[in-house]
């Protein structure tokens, strides 16, 4: 069987559950070593156990908060230690936050969700980016959300982190045009994971693709051209 991540470095955020956790399953089963990043060691254990099962290879698991930036700058650290280098990057970490009117809105969740989908990308791009730059060609995939681009009543806390992340992966892709390193904002839409079940509570969510599904793209995305500058994939 083909393997065409073989032997890549890879990092997944959000790993534990969801997007991330289809992300870590289908680039394990594609070749690559793992290192998968979440809060909840229980959640990341079975990930492991899942990957041994289906590669016969152990994945590398970081229980971590990523809103403690300190956290993402030691990972990058330790990450240089052991492999030297990454070669491909998937950002699925995030949480919604409270859908409340913007004036509303409490600091304490505005710095939450700030830290969490949008401080923790420029940590994350700002302790990796010498690793990407050291592999042949590093491929970072960050997930989105059609809210960054089209607000909606309600869902301004949510929809800004977005917005803001989108703008800062198109402004460091285009920095990074003259290396061999590529960046994509990938927005999945409506998937059956638990974020979409506290949007939309009460939705028939077995209507909905499951997360697996994105696992074949995302594989695609960490090996391809993705051109310059990045571009929104939909899913």
């Amino acid at each position: 069987m083909s393997k065409p991540l073989a032997d890549r470095i890879a990092l997944v955020t959000g790993a534990s559950r969801g997007i991330g956790r289809a992300a870590a399953l289908a680039l394990a089963e594609a070749g690559a070593h793992v290192v998968c990043v979440a809060r909840t060691t229980g959640a990341l254990e079975e990930l492991d156990d899942e990957i041994r099962l289906i590669t016969g290879e152990s994945a590398t698991l970081v229980p971590m908060d990523i809103a403690e930036g300190d956290n993402l700058d030691q990972l990058g650290f330790a990450l240089h230690q052991r492999f030297g280098r990454l070669d491909v990057i998937v950002h699925a970490a995030g949480i919604l936050g409270p859908i409340t009117p913007v004036a509303h809105i409490e600091p304490i969740h505005w710095d939450r969700l700030l830290a969490v989908n949008l401080t923790a990308a420029y940590r994350l791009i700002r302790t990796t980016e010498p690793l990407l730059r050291a592999a042949p060609a590093g491929r970072a995939i960050f997930l989105t959300s059609h809210r960054a681009a089209e607000p909606r009543a309600f869902w301004g806390l949510y929809g800004v982190t977005k917005a803001g992340l989108e703008n800062l992966v198109r402004t460091w892709a285009d920095e990074l045009e003259q290396t061999t390193v590529r960046a994509v904002l990938l927005d999945p839409g409506a998937m059956r994971t638990k974020l979409r079940a506290e949007a939309m509570p009460g939705e028939d969510a077995s209507a909905l693709p499951d997360p697996s599904e994105l696992g074949p793209l995302i594989v695609e995305l960490a090996q391809a051209n993705l051109g310059l500058p990045t571009k929104t994939i939909v899913f």
